[in-house]
């Protein structure tokens, strides 16, 4: 007598309690991570004399699953009743076999695996049919055993509704006895011991074993609401974005104007464009060129923060007319933007890296917003330069998508976090009265623009103002400026926390600019890699057409806010 895909929490004791009442041993093939769910029905089966099989760890075809999965069932299974019961079992029944013209290749080559580790496999030569429900009167027909032989009789205590089967099995026990046949276990019936105890090391090993499944189930049931959660955000969020985006790009064809608004003056005063460098010969020669042609009157100061590589050299021997270097010893970044500042001779600064690229009407679009005198910074569109490699794409995909989507909807939102080092526009005024830039954090950038946001200034977006840059080629080179980056925002974030309880533009960088940054940008991203590794888990050890669809989903939302992205900034799709 032997049941299959047990312990069960309802019809195992059941079971257990009828054949206790009829002084009846059977032989139950445990899943493994059912008997982990319930290890005290395990207990009870053995502490009652029945006999204990192993059905593998997750109820696996083990006739269609590569041998790295064969191996990987058994012994997870094996381990399971170790850790549980002490002893180690001999017996195993392969999930989906019956009776002998049930085996096809795939799982004879399975069973031929199982027997040189040592174990026997059970298959059946009576099927009770009783996980068909076909009632109780069929089952206890079905498990009648017929003639003089020796009968291997199947049913379940698991895998679903069972109820027929604890209803159908007094009646089969009682004709069994009234028939002279004798129901026991495998062993017993062919004269072995199945069940050895396991020497220590191995109970050790599989009281662990235990231990982290029990674990991983919690930890899987966590990940599993947490995706749900990352997912429904990442849809709140493209629709969201996309939609702000929208009204944000039909905004801009309208000049912006608004009912509340009057049109603004063209603004035509000379700009003070500072360019901090350091080390940045490879560029800085096309920088300042750019720079130089714009069609708006700049004057432009490049700040050598103590440069080894000649960068200061190369901008005098360029002879350009307005452009002044200023040599400094090395003291960072903020330091060259500070003493660019003191040096400026215009009202409207510019601030842009030294490996940065502007079209000729980039400065006089950038500055355009400074018209309205509640803007004190205006940020603009920056856009990869060396698209080349897979590398640098995925970066020119997420400078259109998760940047300048992201801008749009800070615009509108009035809670700008960040106007980026590459390309920003700044009234002078403002930046004086928040003391010019901290060196308090690694993202200057952000630190000034949430200082700015906090003092009442509006920070705005245009996004027609384009600057091109270089993004790092390799990932050394990413990994370095990205943990700046993360690390510098999560500085400025805790630095500027204070505006969560504020009023007026301050409380809107808190509480929305500041909300959005750690949900979406801090979290969900670091959440991101998760949803990837929980995909492949389940690809393997759930149901890969569920864990699929989801996974799709997830990506095509994403597909679908980039593509519109794409759209909006008029770039090729071909990257995505």
């Amino acid at each position: 007598m032997t049941f299959d895909d047990g312990p069960d929490p309802i019809w195992t004791p059941q079971i257990l309690d009828v054949l206790k009442a009829h002084h009846v041993h059977a032989t139950f093939f445990v899943v493994g991570t059912a008997a982990i769910d319930h290890p005290d029905l395990v207990r009870r089966m053995v502490a009652e004399g029945h006999e204990i099989g192993i059905h593998t760890l997750t109820h696996v075809n083990l006739g269609t699953a590569p041998d790295w999965r064969r191996d990987l069932e058994i012994l997870g299974a094996q381990r399971a009743v170790a850790g549980i019961t002490g002893q180690t079992a001999s017996l195993l029944r392969p999930p989906y076999s019956s009776e002998n013209n049930a085996v096809d290749s795939g799982l004879w080559s399975a069973m031929r695996s199982a027997s040189a580790e040592g174990y026997l496999t059970v298959l059946s030569t009576v099927d009770s049919r009783d996980w068909a429900r076909p009632g109780v009167a069929t089952i206890e027909e079905n498990a009648s055993p017929t003639g003089p032989e020796g009968q291997v009789l199947l049913m379940h205590d698991g895998g679903g509704d069972r109820s027929e089967t604890v209803a159908a099995l007094d009646g089969v026990l009682t004709r069994a006895a009234a028939q002279g046949h004798r129901p026991t276990t495998v062993g017993e019936s062919v004269g072995i011991s199945s069940m050895r105890p396991a020497p220590a090391g191995e109970q050790v090993v599989g009281t662990a074993f235990v231990w982290g499944m029990g674990a991983s189930e919690a930890v899987v049931a966590v990940i599993s609401w947490l995706l749900a959660a990352s997912g429904a955000v990442t849809l709140v969020r493209a629709v969201l974005v996309m939609a702000v985006a929208s009204k944000h790009h039909r905004l801009g064809r309208r000049g912006r104007r608004r009912r509340s608004v009057p049109i603004l003056p063209e603004v035509t005063e000379p700009v003070t464009v500072i360019v901090p460098a350091y080390n940045e010969s490879a560029g800085i020669e096309a920088a300042v060129r750019s720079i130089a042609a714009s069609t708006h009157p700049v004057e432009i100061i490049v700040v050598d923060d103590g440069s080894t590589d000649g960068t200061a050299d190369l901008v005098e021997a360029l002879a350009i007319p307005g452009v002044r270097v200023v040599r400094k010893q090395n003291g960072g970044k903020p330091s060259a933007l500070n003493a660019g500042l003191h040096e400026a001779s215009w009202d409207i600064i510019v601030m842009v890296d030294g490996d940065t690229v502007f079209e000729p009407g980039t400065v006089h679009a950038l500055v355009q917003p400074l018209a309205d005198r509640r803007v004190g910074a205006v940020s603009g569109n920056t856009k990869v330069a060396n698209r080349g490699g897979i590398l640098r794409a995925w970066q020119h995909i997420e400078y259109v998508v998760g940047f300048n989507l992201d801008r749009r909807l800070f615009d509108l939102a009035e809670c700008m976090p960040t106007v980026p080092g590459a390309i920003g526009a700044f009234r002078r005024g403002a930046l004086v009265r928040a003391g010019g830039v901290s060196s308090d954090t690694l993202a200057e950038d952000t630190d000034l623009t949430m200082a700015l946001c906090r003092d009442g200034w509006r920070v705005v977006y245009k996004e027609d103002a384009l600057a091109w840059t270089e993004a790092p080629a390799s990932l050394g080179a990413l990994w370095k400026q990205r943990y700046r980056w993360c690390y510098g925002t999560l500085q400025a974030m805790w630095k500027h926390r204070g505006a969560v309880v504020q009023g007026g533009a301050a409380g809107k960088l808190g509480r929305r600019g500041l909300g959005y940054l750690l949900v979406l940008q801090v979290l969900l991203p670091l959440f991101a890699p998760v949803v990837d590794v929980f995909a492949v888990y389940g690809l393997v050890f759930l149901d890969p057409v569920r864990i699929g669809v989801l996974w799709l989903v997830f990506m095509g939302a994403q597909l679908l806010m980039a593509a519109y992205a794409f759209r909006l900034d008029r770039e090729k799709l071909s990257p995505l």
